[in-house]
């Protein structure tokens, strides 16, 4: 048995990170720390509530432990050394009665080595691993043996890089003593919900009882956690409940239209509406006609026909004098609208501008000129159309198309530049939302409660279900016999990848390679190529030879993913499908099924498959219906795709479930709507423990 090897090569020890408290100057510096997790007031502490529990209550033997398994041992230790090779490490060999035990160190102090000197008799809590000289634990907590244990269950709170878990324990301890307990909620409420009162709750998750079950605390089963969800989803409602109040005190200009451009515009249309596009198409016309702004979400599936739905609404505005935006979030789904829309009201005499970042300076500005005079009633375009040299002569309407992919300051830019004070009164333009990823009830139900929601929830005629095939990517020259068979009668195949160039990350097959590949496979069929790096001019140049059916099969990434509509697309292959979102599979399949001839989306996965990857392919292979896969989307990812605020940083709901906990959604709904009409001030001061600071963000 070697004792701790002394620094011969190599990186020296690290030295012993500072201690949390001394002097003023630290103790600042752990408020900067507590400051970054939002913990100011000690409102703030209360409601910083555990993402877990150790139990630290017990000691095991070492042989009890299993892969997968946290547990807390004492044992001597027998070998401790630091090895360089693979890397640098410090390792230790322990063992009790029942067994031995290795642990690793990849980050380590010299202090970690010192505490682990041979013939030490040390406390161990971490997760037992199988490694490759055995079980293991990696990185586990070491602290001195034969301390008194602890009698319950020790909270593990989210903390930032610096914070240690006592400094933290030790800050909302001190907070729990000073802060306001008492409750938001009256005796009537809390026995009509089942409600546990607050102050108990918040209490038992601090500093749990030595009797409480370790279950219910870690799947938030307890009546303690069923309180803070049914408080948290409560302030929520109650905000978007006010926030679409004083939407309603806004004034927007109606926007009534004669019957000419309207009855026009149906007369010329190819097909007939589907019942569900009229009844939508209904829903918003009546909120044009309304002094006070529309704000309402078209929710539709792929193919469901929300374009034809826009352009209706853009023609009532406009004949009521308004200019319309439309904005889309790429340049090939805005340039499919603007084709579109330009097909239905050009021929009607609306004079239409097109506006992105691609043109040049000189056809950007003749754009901006035609918009600030009023002479282009629709504009229709990327984000280009936020930027400030952009001015309306009279924006009546806005309509952002999947809206969650913009940001929220984009989504209020536009909005503003339909601003007007006119005899002393602010108006505001009305917005319509569309997106093509169907929201589930619960979602629409919280996150979406302060919109006005519609749902174009039929295709239509003529559009077959697209079948779909899950094919290893072992097979993949069956698929490319597919392909050139689809080719061979007429039709045309996407074929998509999610890379452009070679990643020694991911090793996934590239949208170059690919192109490569196909082109020598299939040596008589047009293949063509396109991704996001592309110029913009290059993109809708290949798109325009695609949609002419000069490119037989197209090879992309996912810049195809939305708005593309070629009818005569009837095969869709995606490359390596088990690193795509539930959401973008939908969104790619689709893409085909447009035309009359049955369409087929073969969906291509390497092995060995995730629990995720294949609960998303067994998905996509059991249902097309859009609904059931944004029910099933959220269950999976949660609520930030759907809001577009995925990226953004900030919690959606940091305690509630939007599934499990969909029955306390609806009881939380009802009761906001009963405070605000019969008890303002319980409501307020609800918000003010929960939502402090966080309205504006529910609120977009």
């Amino acid at each position: 048995m070697s004792t701790v090897s002394t620094q011969r090569k190599g990186k020296p020890a690290r030295a012993k990170p500072p201690a949390e408290s001394a002097s003023p100057q630290q103790g600042s510096l752990v408020e900067r720390k507590l400051q970054r997790l939002g913990l100011i007031e000690p409102q703030d502490f209360v409601v910083h509530l555990p993402i877990r529990y150790e139990d630290e209550t017990q000691i095991v033997p070492i042989a009890s432990l299993r892969p997968g398994q946290s547990g807390q041992v004492e044992a001597e230790v027998l070998r401790s050394e630091v090895l360089f090779r693979p890397r640098r490490q410090l390792s230790a060999l322990v063992a009790d009665d029942s067994g031995e035990l290795a642990l690793r160190w990849l980050n380590f102090y010299s202090s970690q080595q010192k505490q682990l000197a041979v013939g030490n008799r040390i406390r161990i809590r971490g997760e037992l691993r199988s490694g490759f000289q055995g079980p293991e634990m990696v990185h586990p907590r070491v602290t001195v043996a034969g301390t008194a244990l602890p009698s319950a269950l020790t909270p593990v709170y989210p903390t930032t890089d610096g914070l240690s878990q006592p400094s933290l324990r030790r800050a909302i301890d001190k907070a729990l003593e000073t802060a306001d307990l008492e409750d938001t909620l009256g005796p009537e409420i809390l026995g009509r919900y089942g409600l546990i009162p607050f102050a108990q709750a918040i209490r038992v998750l601090h500093h749990p009882p030595p009797d409480v079950s370790y279950s219910d605390l870690i799947e938030r089963g307890h009546p303690a956690w069923r309180r803070i969800k049914f408080d948290e989803l409560l302030a929520q409602q109650l905000s978007l409940a006010l926030a679409r109040a004083a939407r309603l005190k806004q004034k927007a200009r109606p926007l009534a239209a004669g019957a000419g451009l309207l009855l026009a515009l149906r007369a010329n249309l190819p097909f007939r509406l589907t019942a569900a596009q009229e009844r939508v198409a209904c829903e918003i016309s009546n909120d044009l006609l309304r002094a006070f702004p529309m704000h309402r979400l078209l929710q539709g599936d792929v193919g469901s026909g929300k374009t034809i739905v826009a352009a209706l609404a853009a023609a009532q505005a406009i004949e009521a004098g308004a200019q319309v935006a439309i904005m889309a979030p790429t340049e090939i789904l805005a340039e499919q609208h603007y084709l579109k829309l330009a097909g239905w009201l050009q021929p009607l005499g609306v004079e239409i501008a097109w506006l992105t970042g691609s043109l040049s300076i000189k056809k950007r500005r003749e754009a901006g000129e035609r918009i600030a005079s009023g002479q282009a009633q629709l504009v229709v375009g990327t984000q280009a159309l936020i930027q400030d040299k952009v001015v309306f002569a009279q924006l009546g309407l806005i309509v952002l198309d999947e809206q969650h992919r913009f940001g929220v300051g984009q989504r209020l830019q536009l909005s503003r530049k339909g601003e007007a004070v006119k005899g002393g009164t602010e108006f505001i333009p009305h917005q319509l939302n569309m997106s093509a990823t169907p929201i589930p009830r619960t979602l629409a139900m919280t996150f979406f409660a302060d919109l006005d929601v519609s749902a174009i929830d039929e295709l239509p005629p003529g559009r077959s279900p697209v079948v779909t095939k899950l094919v290893a990517d072992t097979r993949r020259s069956e698929v490319v016999a597919h392909v050139s068979t689809e080719i061979r009668a007429g039709r045309q195949a996407y074929w998509v990848c999610p890379l452009v160039e070679e990643s020694e990350a991911l090793q996934l097959q590239t949208a170059v390679d690919t192109h490569l590949w196909l082109t020598q496979a299939l040596p008589d069929v047009r293949v063509g190529l396109i991704h996001g790096r592309l110029k913009s001019d290059e993109k809708a140049a290949i798109m325009a030879q695609f949609r002419q059916g000069d490119i037989d099969v197209l090879v992309a990434t996912t810049v195809i993913e939305v708005g593309v509509d070629i009818p005569n697309a009837s095969l869709m292959v995606v490359e390596h499908a088990e690193r795509f979102g539930l959401a973008q599979l939908h969104q790619l399949r689709g893409r085909v099924g447009r035309g009359g001839n049955q369409s087929v989306c073969v969906l291509m996965y390497q092995t060995p498959l995730s629990q995720i990857a294949r609960q998303r392919l067994r998905a996509m292979y059991e249902t097309t219906d859009g609904f059931e896969i944004a029910r099933r989307d959220l269950e999976q990812r949660g609520p930030g795709e759907f809001l577009g605020v995925r990226q953004s940083g900030q919690a959606l709901l940091r305690f509630a479930d939007l599934e499990t906990d969909a029955l306390l959604v609806g009881q939380a709904q009802e009761l906001a709507a009963e405070l605000l009409k019969s008890d303002i001030g319980m409501a307020k001061r609800h918000l003010k423990r929960w939502m402090r600071g966080k309205q504006d963000f529910l609120r977009t």
